[in-house]
Formats: structure tokens, C-alpha cells, sequence
């Protein structure tokens, strides 16, 4: 039997194909040289005395925002000719549990470059989004000096340790055994000189010609859990390696840094310059200084073009935007600025109060674009335009990465074991910026179909069968799962769930089961079924037209059978549409309940084909095709036809990457 294709079905195959194709007031922080102590010389780095602490804070500030676990005291200095970073560092850590604390864990994130070996490069093999890491390229952190304050030298005591997959040839985590345990509410202070050997740029950081991206670039300490604390039973260590698919977990407090680099070269940095870079020796020495931030990152040229203008509305009373752009990218110098403008006013319209005193934005060449598109505290990488007439994905990249100052800066979850607290609620809130200052509507029908794997939101980062699956999870399902309780709870009630998450959360480090907590105080009603399905599990909405029968049932009267499946998630109301060959349109709607509902509709002419979901209303479907139905074609035929379409379409978007 040949397959006629009607009018009304290619309408709506066409549709569907195209639809698939395609601070409540700013802290003025002024540095203050009655309260803080920073003599330094300008010698070479590893001859400098390591910045002092800094006296204890005015009675008269305001508090911290956030409890300051560290506080790191850092020089770097960056050498061009070995592309590498000389560096001392003092640490003081404090132990926030109950227990004595015998051993420190400290993050060495260079160490994932160090050899094919490694845990990153073997889950990523060499790939991360559109990066590939250059042939015979790696880099590598070094330790060469760590003390206590007493002076007893730790590198004896030093061991690397993979607490996940037990793969020796990774050193990215590094266990630490002090002479004496730190007491609860106690403070250690070590003293760290070392080097890290670069990579051309790859996976965040390194070098392309004479452009520098320190992203992850010094010993990092990892977070110590108090019980309580994400739901711990037991206090402890936080522990991961740096894997493919994972990014950070760190805890908040204060970064004192000096960086030294040639007279000639521009430095971008998280917080603030503590007063203006000094020349000498043809050395150029930046001081930089922010508190209440889990993370210092820094980024450096000779061919930066710098621009700066102060931008304030009722919810961001002043802040400085700081534009450091590849000259490749100067004429698109405006549309950089407005991006972040429209963010920071929308976000902390929304959420809360950009609290810190500057945005820096850092725009690589086009040959770094592998430390493009990424957050850091008070600093992203923007994306680096191929031409000057790019697309909207220019202002759609900056959107996403002044979201993560909120959800990744100061909300501040765990990364590797919850990454949709990050990415998800960020795109969630990147397409709304979009949608309201741009004019680009979120593709919720488009982006459910990318969900061919879904698989919890709550597991592991590397957990995921690949970056592809990692992404379509944890980006794309995360952000369909807050569309779809807005959906269900309207645009005010879901705006007041975001911001009280926000405001509840900042500074404290959540997790899916506060969120959820969030979400039922705000609606006063139970979302356990939902949470189960839909972020602790793995499932998705997937409904099906499976049979078509019409009969004759006397003159001008035809019975019309139809067979609906839930194959799926349940939702609670499912639109179904019935065409009729006389012009007719019955709509219904069906409760969900049992696994399939048989209708049986009577009328005077045969029925001409059914969809379910006809506006696109149930956000979490990710099978749309096999939601449609002609009554003209065989059964045998009907289910070749919608299997096939099906997995077409799973094959093309298995092509999309990230």
C-alpha cells in the first residue's frame, strides 16, 4: 500500500522537524593601610616574603558575607620564554567541624595535563566541548617548598591520592600529614613555593602565542564537611580527582595575590587592584585583593584593549565593568558591554544584589577559545567571535557566564557530585535574559529531543557515559526540569521559589534536597514524586498514539478507536487533539492514570488523525514524534513509520555536541 501523505500531517511533521532542526546595596571595598598590611618588595618571586596576613577586620565594617574557612596570600610570577607561573603561596585554614583535623587535601588541578594517563585526559581523551588539547602539549603542577609556621617542612609527608577511580598515574589531589592535628575552630598556616609548567590552552587554561589564562593554577585546599553540612552523616574531607566532566568545589574567603608579569603585558584578575601596577626592571607588579569568593583566577596579554564604565540600577548601585578585549574583537566592544549590563540588572533584579565592586570580562583571541566561556569569581571568558557581524550566541555566552556569579559564585554548590545546581539553574536563567532582553524564545520542544539518555541529576560528574551525555543531562534536562515547574506553578510563583533559593542559599553550599525544600515551602505543597522522577531518577514524559481503529457503526456514524500509551513519566493532564475528515477537531484531556486509556469517539465522518500534546505543553517529552498519527496508513505501516522517524531524529541529534 503506497503511504499517503495528507496535508494536515505535513503540516505537523513540518512543524515538528523544524522545530528540531534548528549587593541590596554594593560593598565599596577601599583597601585601607591602617587595617591591612601589605609591604611587599618587588624582587624576584620566589625571594619575596609571601604577603602578610591581614590585621584583624574593623569592628565598624560590615560582616562578611560568608563564613572565610581560607585565606590565601599569594605571589606569582608569569615566565613567558618556559611558559610557566613561578609561585609562594601562604595558606591559613580553619577547621570548621568538631573534630581534630589531622591531615590537609589540597587540589593540584595543572596535574590533569601532566600525561595521557591522567584521569581527565583519559575520561575526556583530549577533547572538552570544541577544544582539542594540542599534540605533545601538557602542563604540570609542582610542589618545591611546604612548611608549617613552625618552619617543619611537609614535603616528606606528601602523598597523591585517588579517592575515585584509584588511578595512580593521576596526582591532581594531594594529601598533606601535619606534626600536630588542628583543633576544632583552629587555624593552620602553610607556607607553598611552586611552579606550573602550561599547556597551550586546553580545558580552561594555558597559553596561545603571547595570551595567558590562569584558570585552577595554585594549590587549591579542598572543602572540609562539618556534619550537617550537605546533608552529612560524619564530618570530613570533600574528596575528588579532577575528572573529564567535573569542574570545582571550594570553600569561601580571602584572596591577597600579587602577580608579576613583563612591563608590557595587561592583567585581568578576580576582585580588585589594590592600588596601581608598578613598573620596574621592565617587570610589571599587580596586586589584587577579594573576600567573600571561593576562587582567584587571572588572565594576561600584551594586546589587551581595556575598557572600563560604571554601571548601576536600583538593585546594582555601582560596579565596574571591566572589558579586557583580543583587538580582533573591538568593534564588538559595545555589544559585550550591553551584554553584561542586561545580566547584571536582570539577575540581581531577580535573585539578589551583585555584591563585589567589579565584573571583569576577558574576551580570548580566537586561538584560545579553549579558555573562552567559563566563570570564575567576579571574572569570565567570554567567547571569541569569528566576525564582526556574529549571531546573538556572542551575548548569549556572556548572559550564561554572569549567571554563574550567582549560581556558581555565590550559591556555590558542589560541582562534582551536583552540577545541574550550576549549569541547569544558569541556562535556566540565561534563557529567560534572553528571551526578555533579545527577543529569543527559549526551544523547549527542540532541546527535550537532545535528552535521548536521561539519567539523574544527582550522580557524579563523570558518571555520565561521556560529555555529550554529561551536557544533555546536566545542562539541558536541568534547565527543562525548572521550565517545567514554572509551568506548573505560573512566572510570579516560580520567581519568588528562585530568589528565596538564592537569598536562603548564598554563601552556604546547597543541594538538590534543599532546593526542593525551597520549592515546597514556596508552593505549601508536597514535590516528591516529581523530584523522584525527574531529578533523583532518570525518566522523561514520553506518551504515544499506538492504534488507530474506525469502524462504521450505521448511515453517516463511524465508531473511532483510538489506543494512548504512557510509555514514561507520568504528568497529571495529557492534551490529546482528534482530527476528523469532516473539519471536525475534538480536544480531550486525559488524567494520566494507568498506563494507556482507549477512546472510543462516534461521529459522522471517519477520523482523520490524532496528536497528543498539540502546543507543545508538556516540556518534559522527549519522544514528540511518536505522538502523532494518520488514520489513512496500515498498522504495520503506522509503526514503521513512527519508530523510524523516532530514531532518525535520535540519530541526528546524537550528532550535537556541546
Amino acid at each position: 500500500m503506497k503511504l499517503r501523505l495528507t496535508k494536515p500531517f505535513m503540516i505537523w511533521l513540518l512543524v515538528v522537524v523544524a522545530s528540531c532542526a534548528v549587593t541590596a546595596g554594593l560593598r565599596l571595598l577601599t583597601w585601607n593601610r591602617d587595617t591591612m598590611t601589605t609591604t611587599l618588595n618587588h624582587g624576584p618571586i620566589l625571594n619575596d616574603a609571601v604577603p602578610q596576613q591581614l590585621k584583624a577586620p574593623d569592628p565598624s565594617a560590615p560582616p562578611p558575607m560568608s563564613r572565610r574557612i581560607v585565606e590565601y596570600h599569594i605571589s606569582a610570577a608569569l615566565q613567558p620564554d618556559s611558559k610557566s607561573l613561578s609561585g609562594s603561596q601562604s595558606l591559613t585554614w580553619e577547621n570548621p567541624g568538631k573534630l581534630p583535623v589531622e591531615e590537609l587535601y589540597f587540589h593540584m588541578y595543572p596535574n590533569a595535563f601532566e600525561s595521557k594517563k591522567t584521569t581527565f585526559l583519559q575520561e575526556s581523551a583530549g577533547k572538552l566541548r570544541q577544544d582539542e588539547q594540542k599534540p605533545g602539549s601538557y602542563g604540570s603542577m609542582t610542589l618545591h617548598k611546604v612548611t608549617t609556621a613552625e618552619g617543619t617542612n611537609l614535603l616528606d609527608r606528601m602523598e597523591y591520592v585517588q579517592p575515585d577511580d584509584g588511578n595512580k598515574n593521576d596526582r591532581t589531589l594531594v594529601k598533606l600529614s601535619l606534626p600536630a592535628p588542628v583543633l576544632p575552630g583552629q587555624k593552620v598556616t602553610l607556607s607553598m613555593d611552586f611552579e606550573v609548567q602550561l599547556p597551550e590552552v586546553f580545558a580552561r587554561m594555558g597559553y596561545a602565542d603571547d595570551f595567558y589564562m590562569a584558570g585552577q593554577w595554585f594549590p587549591k585546599i579542598a572543602v572540609y564537611e562539618p556534619e550537617g553540612m550537605r546533608g552529612r552523616t560524619a564530618e570530613g574531607w570533600n574528596l575528588h580527582q579532577y575528572h573529564g566532566n567535573s569542574e570545582f568545589y571550594a570553600d569561601f574567603g580571602i584572596y591577597d595575590v600579587i602577580i608579576k608579569v613583563p612591563s608590557t603585558f595587561t592583567v585581568a584578575a578576580t576582585g580588585f587592584p589594590t592600588q596601581a601596577p608598578v613598573i620596574q626592571n621592565d617587570i610589571k607588579t599587580y596586586h589584587f585583593y577579594a573576600d567573600d569568593v571561593h576562587d582567584f583566577a587571572w588572565a594576561a596579554s600584551p594586546n589587551f584593549q581595556y575598557y572600563e564604565e560604571p554601571f548601576s540600577t536600583s538593585n546594582v548601585p555601582g560596579v565596574k565593568i571591566k572589558l579586557y578585549l583580543d583587538p580582533k574583537h573591538e568593534a564588538l566592544k559595545g555589544r559585550y558591554l550591553q551584554a553584561a549590563k542586561k545580566s547584571l540588572a536582570r539577575f540581581s533584579e531577580w535573585y539578589g544584589a551583585y555584591p563585589y565592586s567589579t565584573l571583569s570580562i576577558v574576551v580570548p583571541p580566537g586561538n584560545a577559545n579553549g579558555a573562552g566561556g567559563m566563570e570564575y569569581p567576579t571574572l569570565i571568558t567570554a567567547w571569541g567571535a569569528a566576525e564582526d557581524n556574529a549571531d546573538l550566541n556572542l551575548e548569549r555566552v556572556v548572559v550564561h557566564e554572569i549567571g554563574h556569579q550567582f549560581f556558581y559564585g555565590m550559591v556555590a554548590s558542589n560541582e562534582f557530585e551536583e552540577a545541574w545546581l550550576d549549569e541547569g539553574f544558569t541556562s535556566y536563567a540565561e534563557d529567560l535574559v534572553m528571551e526578555q532582553e533579545y527577543g529569543i524564545k527559549p526551544r523547549q520542544a527542540l532541546e527535550a529531543t537532545y535528552i535521548t539518555a536521561p539519567a539523574s541529576l544527582t550522580i557524579n560528574a563523570w558518571d555520565y557515559d561521556d560529555h555529550s551525555h554529561y551536557a544533555d543531562n546536566v545542562y539541558i534536562r536541568g534547565k527543562l526540569i525548572l521550565m517545567a515547574i514554572e509551568q506548573e506553578v505560573g512566572s510570579d510563583t516560580m520567581k519568588k521559589i528562585m530568589k528565596t533559593y538564592f537569598q536562603r542559599w548564598k554563601f552556604r553550599h546547597p543541594t538538590t534536597k534543599d532546593f526542593q525544600s525551597v520549592v515546597e515551602d514556596v508552593t505549601k505543597r508536597s514535590w516528591e514524586d516529581f523530584f523522584q522522577q525527574f531529578v533523583y531518577g532518570s525518566q522523561m514524559i514520553d506518551y504515544s498514539v499506538d492504534k488507530i481503529r474506525i469502524r462504521p457503526a450505521g448511515p453517516d456514524l463511524y465508531d473511532n478507536e483510538v489506543l494512548i500509551t504512557r510509555k514514561g513519566a507520568q504528568h497529571h493532564t495529557v492534551p490529546i487533539q482528534f482530527h476528523f475528515t469532516d473539519g471536525t477537531k475534538v480536544d480531550k484531556l486525559w488524567d494520566s492514570q494507568g498506563s494507556q486509556i482507549l477512546y472510543n469517539l462516534s461521529h459522522s465522518s471517519p477520523l482523520s488523525w490524532v496528536v497528543i500534546d498539540p502546543e507543545y505543553t508538556l516540556i518534559l517529552e522527549n519522544r514528540k514524534m511518536n505522538n502523532f498519527m494518520n488514520a489513512s496508513v496500515d498498522d504495520k505501516l503506522k509503526v514503521r513509520w513512527n519508530t523510524g522517524i523516532v530514531k532518525i531524529v535520535e540519530t541526528v541529534f546524537g550528532w550535537v555536541s556541546w
